[in-house]
């Protein structure tokens, strides 16, 4: 019998085909779109050693120089013996095997015992993580481990890190060892279904369906759809639909919004499917320039670029905080002159206050502050404000200014491009088809942007590279608040 890893074991439960595909023909899997996530999970776990092991007396088990089995056998030694943490330590029964993250020796008087920790990079206990932590539990006990406590450790989002590389209270941990004991009968049931699967000589038949993206998005989907026709307009397209209600269309037979019956859609819904089916765009030009008409010159457009990191690197910042390293700001005067300024730190320090310093410089203290998504500018303001009380008078003042035009675009245009996205990216081509990202060089969307400024910070890049990055990273934010302009002189009917 084989051994299924914990992975193939988990894969099985999100989709049995998957399981199969995993098994029989991975080369067909595509984990692009994933390899950001498996990044930060190293980050996190790398952490997780030198917090549960702060002397550096544990030792790590290389899966990849010592292969699967060297890597077991060193395991079940060190497990045996017991003098010291095991990180990535291998566990192995009969038709399974698995990898735990940390595991801490206990010694009593009723001899040695193992607390197991699985280290993951969420900022809380996910239900998927349930069955992960009782298929690691049951392997262990299983391979002959005595467990004296099973934890999953995950990121505390309300740590702030105090600099000097102390990562102290990073990691938060939750109890597990009860339900994942009590899971252990339901667990042998998965082993064996999955072993079934495995052992097939023929792919099974699985429909596509909410599976293949809850809870990943699995690596074969291009696989399973390459006979399915392309569908013009998806249900993805539609706005605000729920998973539960994209399930009921799609078992309904349903993957075309624009053959949805109109009584299951909102009014929203019903713009999206009209424009997507006639071909013709809306757009309330008289209540556009309405909503804009009372708002004063000097105008100004906004936009952030920020970068969050799982594990913080500058003093004062948390977990996923979204920390503003750029800005770009158009103004339009009542002559109609446009102005530009900007700001981009790209010294790898902690661009924060130097950023909230521009801010308050740039935007002045008159007229309108366009921004488009409100929420998110709005929240940056004021986590600077937090973190700079010199300057909070000053940064909440610009929040008061600000005017959002995302819900402008949403009720009062629509192009069947956008795709049921009201997206500046989605909105800009339709809007003014003269001014398209694709056109600019090397960053030319924001996640593209996260990535440029960690690569310009990081100190093996050098100063070419470093420049060549600043100006792509000036040229696409720039280009982001001048959409705004655009967009707002069409809605005002200028």
């Amino acid at each position: 019998m084989r051994n299924l890893s914990k992975s193939k074991i988990i894969a099985f439960r999100q989709c049995p085909k998957r399981l199969w595909l995993e098994v029989h023909k991975n080369h067909l899997r595509d984990d692009s779109a994933s390899e950001a996530v498996f990044q930060i999970g190293y980050q996190v776990g790398n952490i997780a050693q030198t917090l549960y092991d702060p002397e550096g007396m544990g030792e790590t088990i290389d899966i990849v120089a010592l292969g699967h089995g060297e890597a077991l056998a060193r395991s079940a030694k060190l497990l045996l013996q017991g003098l010291s943490p095991v990180f990535e330590a291998g566990l192995s029964m009969d038709g399974a095997l698995a990898y735990a993250d940390v595991m801490l020796p206990e010694r009593s008087s009723g001899g040695l015992q193992w607390k197991m920790i699985e280290v993951k990079s969420s900022t809380s206990v996910k239900p998927y993580h349930l069955d992960d932590i009782a298929v690691q539990t049951h392997i262990a006990i299983n391979s002959g481990v005595s467990l004296a406590s099973v934890s999953l450790a995950h990121i505390d989002s309300s740590f702030v890190y105090p600099g000097g590389g102390d990562y102290q209270g990073l990691l938060k941990e939750v109890d597990l060892t009860e339900p994942s004991f009590s899971r252990d009968d339901e667990v042998r049931e998965w082993i064996a279904a999955a072993h079934a699967v495995a052992e097939l000589a023929e792919e099974p038949v699985v429909p596509t369906g909410i599976q293949c993206s809850t809870p990943f998005t699995c690596g074969f989907c291009g696989y399973c759809n390459r006979d399915r026709p392309p569908v013009p307009y998806p249900l993805s397209s539609l706005p605000y639909l729920s998973k539960t209600k994209r399930t009921s269309l799609e078992e309904d037979g349903y993957d075309d919004l624009r053959d949805v019956p109109d009584d299951q859609l909102n009014a929203t819904q019903m713009r999206v499917k009209k424009c997507s089916t006639t071909g013709v765009p809306y757009f309330d030009a008289k209540g556009a320039a309405a909503d804009l008409s009372s708002f004063k010159f000097p105008a100004t457009f906004l936009d952030f670029e920020t970068v969050n990191f799982v594990i913080p690197i500058w003093k004062g910042t948390r977990p996923y905080q979204q920390v503003p390293f750029q800005f770009s700001l158009h103004r339009v005067g009542r002559n109609g002159r446009i102005e530009h300024a900007e700001f981009l730190d790209l010294s790898g320090d902690d661009p924060s206050l130097l950023f909230a310093r521009s801010l308050v410089e740039q935007c002045g203290t008159k007229g309108p502050v366009f921004v488009y998504s409100a929420a998110f500018e709005c929240s940056r303001i004021r986590e600077l404000a937090q973190r700079f009380p010199d300057l909070e008078p000053a940064l909440l003042a610009i929040n008061d200014r600000v005017v959002d035009l995302l819900p402008i675009a949403r009720d009062r245009y629509y192009h069947p491009s956008q795709q049921g996205s009201w997206s500046i990216k989605a909105v800009l081509p339709a809007l003014c088809p003269e001014l398209s990202y694709s056109q600019l060089d090397g960053v030319q969307d924001g996640t593209a942007a996260v990535e440029a400024f960690k690569k310009a910070i990081a100190v093996e890049t050098t100063p070419a590279e470093r420049e060549t990055i600043r100006l792509q990273l000036l040229e696409y934010c720039k280009l982001d608040t001048y959409a705004l302009v655009r967009m707002w002189q069409i809605f005002r009917g200028c």
